[in-house]
């Protein structure tokens, strides 16, 4: 099979397209003849030595992919040859076939595609879990969402909405800000205003907001912390800024507010059934039409390193998904 393979953690400088050996399922795993795969800001990081996982070099990147079972391994129930499906990995997506556990796989319902299903899990999945499980969002609370133009942002914006939170949405510059509005945002600011906190503070009518979501860390992160109301809370979610903020637990106590962190890929070991559950809301909701899943643009796999290049500088709006057929 053809994958990207990274020998050394030197970035995408280390990658390279290869032919590997197909990979065979073991005990209680699958194996996927991959239609598409997600690309997330997570790779960047891992091919960097600084996410949160990092596996034995070398190794095919790539944490979800989408595509049809084309064999089982021994102890595996309720999944076959044939179905559709999306999966999560450790790693490994980057490439024609892929290995995942059978814990991990997601029977596709009809209405999305493999590209579709391949920008779906992470993203989706990251929005629903922050806001439902940690924030408690709740109808009528205002959310502000930073980055709101990339993938996960776009798909936060879209899940704020229905659980029917007012959503404020920030990204850089213009042409950001009205994907951000066309996805469903009630407001949009430019994250690189001066006056954000007061632009905020002027559409909550001085209150603040109750909900941050928060990919971004740095500057972003201590702005947000004076956008909150009293009781708010402020979801971490990543430091695409490259700055770990440093939290003033006097704010924190003040205000009655809360920082938490969110790391959703740690619920497939920890919670899977509730990984599970949330995947049945947001099928729900994409077939009664309420989120409106959508890729942004779809490259080759000889493209992997340029677009994952483009996603870590922060140039690219919604949702970036490799397709190992081109």
């Amino acid at each position: 099979m053809r994958a990207i393979l990274t020998r050394k953690l030197i970035g995408t400088a280390g990658l390279e397209l290869v032919e590997l050996p197909a990979p065979e399922p073991g005990a209680c795993h699958v194996r996927i003849a991959v239609e598409a795969a997600g690309i997330n800001f997570a790779d960047a990081l891992m091919l960097e030595g600084r996410y949160q996982e990092r596996p034995a070099l070398p190794f095919v990147p790539g944490l979800e992919v989408a595509g049809t079972i084309d064999a089982v391994g021994v102890g595996v129930g309720g999944l076959a040859p044939g179905q559709r499906v999306l999966a999560l990995v450790d790693h490994g997506g980057f490439a024609e076939q892929a290995v995942a556990r059978a814990d991990d796989v997601v029977v596709l319902p009809d209405e999305l595609d493999a590209v579709t299903a391949a920008g779906f899990a992470i993203a989706y999945g990251t929005a629903y879990g922050a806001l439902v499980w940690r924030a408690g969002l709740a109808r009528g609370e205002v959310l502000l969402v930073h980055g709101a133009a990339g993938g996960v942002g776009l798909t936060t914006v879209e899940c704020g909405k229905a659980l029917g939170a007012t959503v404020i949405a920030t990204a850089r510059g213009a042409a950001r800000t009205a994907v951000a509005a066309a996805h469903g945002a009630d407001h949009v600011i430019d994250s690189d205003a001066p006056d954000l906190v007061e632009q905020v503070k002027a559409l909550t009518q001085g209150r603040g907001v109750d909900v941050v979501f928060d990919p971004i860390g740095g500057a972003l992160f201590d702005a947000s912390l004076r956008c909150l109301a009293w009781e708010g809370r402020i979801v971490v979610i990543g430091f695409a800024s490259g700055t770990i903020p440093q939290i003033p637990a006097n704010i924190l106590l003040v205000k009655n507010i809360a920082a938490m962190g969110f790391y959703w890929g740690s619920y497939r070991r920890h919670d899977p059934e509730r990984m599970r559950a949330g995947f049945r809301q947001l099928f729900e909701w994409c077939r009664g039409g309420i989120i409106r899943p959508g890729v942004s643009e779809v490259v080759a796999l000889a493209g992997t390193p340029a677009a994952i290049d483009r996603l870590r500088r922060r140039e690219t709006t919604g949702k970036l998904v490799v397709d190992p057929g081109r």
